[in-house]
């Protein structure tokens, strides 16, 4: 494991920093998603109950399945996002001749999973990209409770103004206009 990470290794740390930051770019809207805690959340994410696969059914038979069907995994989260990087660095090393945090246009190589146009071996590009893509985006639009969206940019960039609990008085008198405050956490309900 990387210093002071929960399951993340540090290879791990690598990856998901270049590849969350190539899909969230710091910008004048916000910071990169790295800045803004998403590698955290994917660590806390990986590490507790949902990453270790509470919940799912994971017995077999595990028959591969439509992709409306969701998830026909028997690996846990946290173990399909470890084989999905490790696939990811071998078809990267193969087509690149180098790891995905060195490459100089990570957008290529991105793309080519999200397309299925990499070829991963034994593992699904497609569906590898898929679910990078979502759990980049939870951690930089989760409450930041959880470990992301550090200072609320995110929801600052789409003026989201938090908790519906601090807000749920004024919801009918702004209805279809902007209700432009500061944003609220969890953390901020009582104060």
């Amino acid at each position: 494991m990387a210093s002071g990470r929960l399951t993340l290794t540090a290879d791990e740390v690598s990856f998901f920093t270049a590849a969350a930051d190539t899909l969230i770019p710091g910008d004048d809207l916000s910071p990169s998603a790295s800045a803004c805690g998403v590698i955290d959340f994917i660590d806390s994410e990986l590490a507790g109950a949902w990453g270790q696969g509470a919940r799912l059914y994971r017995n077999g038979p595990i028959l591969k399945g439509k992709p409306e069907h969701g998830y026909q995994l028997g690996l846990t989260p946290r173990e399909f996002f470890r084989t999905g990087i490790a696939a990811a660095e071998r078809w990267t090393q193969s087509t690149y001749g180098k790891n995905f945090a060195g490459l100089d246009d990570p957008d290529a190589a991105l793309s080519a999973m999200e397309t299925g146009k990499a070829s991963f071996d034994g593992f699904e590009a497609r569906e590898f990209f898929e679910a990078l893509l979502s759990i980049v985006m939870e951690g930089f639009f989760a409450d930041p409770i959880h470990g992301g969206n550090r200072d609320m940019a995110g929801w600052k960039m789409v003026g989201y103004p938090g908790q519906p609990a601090n807000y749920r008085d004024v919801i009918e008198q702004h209805r279809g206009k902007r209700y432009d405050v500061a944003p609220r956490s969890i953390t901020d309900i009582g104060k």
